[in-house]
């Protein structure tokens, strides 16, 4: 193998190319079929191992570089939190992305280092997460002075639309969705809404377990928790009886946990929406891609590559 690779050096110093003197009977003595083989498996072995690091950052290099014209535009500080709930295979383990502390830890950073009077843009991508770091962020986005707006090409659930509830505006893609916020208690039988637990505790009155007692006195804090944390992000937007109201809707067990809010029922609750997704906002989701799938299930033409309800909004203009 030395002796391969110190005729590989003697090739490149003297400006031969290297494929035609491999290729070549000539200039190989010494050199074993095993040593050829031992280079192409570290080569491989080499490929393996930066071909992703190196895919990865272009793919990051790309979003930079529309975040950058994004805020160059519309002179705003954009951030971006986009979660791919799908199973991503490595080496057959499903993995999940929700919102977790590491997220409200960045977000909080990148809210901090904004001027104040800057708007920002912040664009959701997710089925929701932690509590915790969910208001984390909804509260230092809140307490920023400038502008906020929260951006959702596909879906914001759970704790995403507590973010949103956050901005002074929302833009939501026209079949985006938004979720309810009842909390979900985890039980060793499984999570159940709060608000389920607290009806099925008076509904059996002195009959309920002491386990179901305690569910359900847990379930009340969390829901006057989360019901103080929404009238706080809207109590300066609404009227205070529409703040209440969609504090109950959201959170009261009026929907299921995944019920998909849509824009329409979104504006008829009072919320702030609009439907004018900036067209960069798509071409950043296509750099977001998932893992290949073994069985890809949708196929099709990608034909615009904007949509067209954009462009003909463009083309109005």
């Amino acid at each position: 193998m030395q002796c391969f690779l110190r005729k590989i050096f003697e090739v490149t110093n003297q400006n031969i190319p290297l494929t035609k003197y491999i290729i070549s009977v000539k200039g190989l003595d010494g050199i074993t079929g095993g040593d050829i083989i031992g280079l192409l498996f570290w080569l491989i072995f080499l490929y393996i191992i930066l071909h992703p690091q190196l895919q990865y950052k272009s793919l990051q290099n790309a979003r930079l570089r529309i975040i950058r014209a994004m805020e160059k535009k519309y002179g705003w500080r954009v951030i971006t939190m986009i979660h791919r709930q799908e199973k991503i295979g490595f080496l057959g383990i499903p993995m999940y992305r929700f919102i977790d502390i590491e997220d409200s830890e960045a977000i909080l950073r990148a809210i901090r280092s904004t001027p104040p009077e800057q708007p920002i843009a912040l664009i959701l991508h997710t089925p929701g997460g932690l509590v915790l770091a969910a208001s984390q962020i909804a509260m230092a986005l809140k307490r920023h002075k400038g502008k906020k707006i929260v951006i959702i090409p596909h879906y914001a659930m759970s704790g995403g639309t507590l973010i949103a509830l956050a901005a002074d505006e929302i833009i939501m893609d026209p079949d985006a969705v938004l979720g309810p916020l009842d909390p979900q208690l985890q039980t060793p039988k499984g999570a159940f809404p709060a608000p389920s637990l607290i009806k099925v505790a008076k509904m059996k009155g002195d009959k309920a377990s002491d386990d179901i007692l305690i569910y359900a006195d847990i379930a009340e804090k969390a829901l006057t928790e989360i019901q103080n944390t929404i009238r706080y992000l809207l109590k300066d937007k609404l009227p205070e009886e529409k703040v209440e109201e969609i504090t109950k809707k959201l959170t009261e067990g009026y929907y299921t946990h995944d019920y998909p809010i849509t824009v329409e029922e979104a504006k008829k609750m009072g919320l702030p929406v609009s439907t004018n997704v900036p067209p960069e906002v798509y071409a950043l989701m296509e750099l977001y891609p998932q893992a290949i799938q073994q069985r890809p299930g949708i196929e099709y033409i990608p034909r615009p590559h904007i949509p067209y309800y954009h462009q003909k909004r463009t083309e109005g203009k």
